[in-house]
């Protein structure tokens, strides 16, 4: 069985629009994933620790075989394999991949909190996501990313990158 997937993808290091395209390719190289849709790339602000560089964030919608958990693990691994170390919170990242949704699935355990709960105030997550899915309803909130979108102030700034 099948299961339509909402990610998050993020870097500001090295080259932060290289880094996840390079991401993207190694999900595109799995044979238990498959690519639906894909955005353009987003410069943002930093948020939280602001002396670092921006980053470039995307956002892709899957389809999988993989359990929330099995997915999550394979993202985890991906960022490994490129170098990811989790040392401190909102610090600069060679990449990020983050399970935004997972078919509407509401899901708290130790491991993965579903929906992504930092989605709903992060025009950076948000403003990709839209482009691929705007249409599709946040489980809890009961309204589309769209919606969510246009109630985001206009700052932390995020920017489309031309030509992605």
């Amino acid at each position: 069985m099948t299961h339509k997937v909402l990610i998050g993808i993020g870097s500001n290091l090295g080259s932060p629009q290289e880094n996840c395209k390079k991401a993207i390719s190694l999900l595109y190289e799995l044979e238990s994933i498959s690519i639906l849709k894909q955005s353009s790339f987003y410069q943002s602000e930093p948020i939280g620790k602001k002396n670092q560089p921006w980053f470039v964030n995307a956002a892709i919608e899957i389809q999988t075989t993989l359990s929330p958990e099995s997915l999550l693990q394979t993202l985890l691994n991906i960022e490994q394999q490129m170098g990811r170390t989790r040392s401190e919170k909102w610090g600069p990242r060679v990449i990020d991949l983050d399970i935004l949704d997972y078919e509407g699935r509401m899901i708290n355990s130790k491991s993965l909190t579903l929906p992504h709960p930092e989605m709903l105030n992060r025009r950076f997550v948000l403003e990709p996501l839209s482009e691929i899915s705007g249409s599709t309803i946040h489980p809890v909130e009961k309204k589309s990313i769209q919606n969510l979108l246009n109630e985001l102030p206009p700052t932390p700034v995020v920017k489309k990158l031309s030509g992605s």
